[in-house]
């Protein structure tokens, strides 16, 4: 019997300590004042690679999960169509400048012969003072100085029509060079290769994705905070974020968004009291340098805490706790 009454007594011993610990000693799940936070997962922009033009897919030089920065060809569509429409358009703007040329030399030679013809006049003019010449003969001269001129207008202007006929093929072959330009598809930032969705000889259309990449310029997190709290919250602050996966370490952020409308909050919400309240998103970036600096341990998907500050009702924002300060926040 008293072994019994003992085993009961270590029982409720076990029991208060516990109860002193939960109340007393463990910390409170509670943000600190001046902090808010919110559940959410890391996310990152999708990026579809796509040709403008339809075609078939000469090579696509990654595979998925390689990482590629900027400038970095990916995929090449096959343009041996549009070489052939380039050789074709190299040769109009050859031939367009010669007839140029050739227009260049009938305004000389209409320039000669209104020369002659003003030349011819003058000389007609002063005879016809003298009545050396009669007056049918001076007005021939007149009518040729006139037809000379006339014809000086129309070779210029046919110079002009051919110099814009140059220009006109020029703009031709300068759209089928850029459509050979973009037939390489690049990169435009840093990212990695999500997924391979055609393969080389196969036809795409225009806008038919080839691949599918996560960038690593726009790594963030979304999550929802009350009425009470969004509206304290300043763009352009300081943030952090607290993975799951690693609970003793935090990761730089930065506030980049606070929606300006509330909104009922999605079912990820865990909190049915949360959900049944409206709700403010807000959404914090994860710097690139930070990224890139580690950038085989980013994985998007991943769910954790983001923290935020509020502002006091003066502007002020508290110092972050220790616990939110690890040496994770230096940016090598």
């Amino acid at each position: 019997m008293s072994r019994r009454i003992i085993i009961i007594a270590v029982l409720l011993v076990g029991l208060l300590g516990f109860g002193a610990w939960t109340v007393l000693l463990r910390p409170s799940d509670l943000p600190p004042d001046g902090f808010s936070r919110g559940n959410g997962r890391i996310e990152a922009d999708l990026v579809d690679v796509s040709p403008k033009l339809a075609g078939r897919v000469a090579e696509i030089r990654v595979r998925e999960g390689d990482l590629v920065k900027a400038g970095d060809v990916l995929a090449v569509m096959d343009t041996a169509e549009l070489r052939a429409q380039l050789a074709r358009a190299d040769a109009a703007v050859a031939s367009a400048e010669a007839s140029v040329g050739v227009a260049a030399a009938q305004v000389k030679e209409a320039k000669a012969r209104l020369a002659l013809a003003q030349s011819e006049q003058a000389r007609a003019e002063t005879l016809g003072e003298r009545d050396v010449i009669s007056r049918v003969n001076l007005d021939v001269k007149r009518t040729e100085t006139q037809l000379a001129e006339a014809n000086l207008a129309a070779a210029e202007a046919t110079r002009l029509s051919k110099e814009r006929g140059v220009e006109a093929e020029t703009a031709a072959r300068a759209e089928i060079a850029a459509r050979i330009a973009d037939s390489t598809l690049h990169a435009t930032g840093p990212a990695r290769v999500l997924y391979r969705l055609a393969q080389p000889d196969e036809i795409v259309g225009s806008g038919g994705k080839i691949l599918t990449l996560i960038s690593l310029d726009e790594v963030y997190m979304e999550f929802f905070l009350s009425a009470t709290d969004a509206p304290r919250v300043v763009i352009g602050d300081e943030a952090r974020i607290v993975a799951d996966i690693a609970p003793g370490q935090s990761v730089p952020a930065t506030v980049i968004f606070v929606s300006p409308q509330a909104q009922f909050t999605p079912k990820q919400v865990e909190t049915l009291s949360e959900r049944e309240s409206l709700m403010f998103r807000v959404r914090v970036r994860i710097p690139p340098e930070f990224v890139l600096a580690r950038v085989d341990q980013v994985k998007t998907g991943v769910r954790g805490v983001a923290w935020v500050r509020l502002a006091a009702p003066d502007g002020t924002l508290t110092a972050w706790p220790d616990g939110l300060t690890p040496p994770l926040l230096a940016v090598p």
